[in-house]
């Protein structure tokens, strides 16, 4: 990983935490990805965070990224995208 990258993920794993104190121990793991949502969609996204382990017994991760990428044409190379 280079050291931008390194920087990067010390930077915002620290801002991050000082955002809520469930935050406090937050960090990246290895591989990692980060999307911004608008205020209308964060009840959402909770919810799909509290169900997310459910949800992934029926659509892997990997199926729901490929689709997710899809749906909003963003462009990536499978070689960088697993670990």
């Amino acid at each position: 990983m280079s050291s931008v990258v390194q920087e990067m993920k010390r930077v915002s794993s620290a801002w991050l935490k000082t955002k809520s104190p469930d935050l406090e121990s937050f960090a990246w793991q290895a591989g990692y990805g980060a999307f911004s949502v608008g205020h209308l969609q964060v009840a959402s996204v909770r919810r799909y965070i509290a169900r997310q382990e459910e949800h992934h017994r029926k659509v892997s991760f990997e199926e729901e990224l490929r689709q997710f990428l899809k749906r909003y044409e963003m462009a990536y190379d499978e070689r960088y995208v697993w670990d």
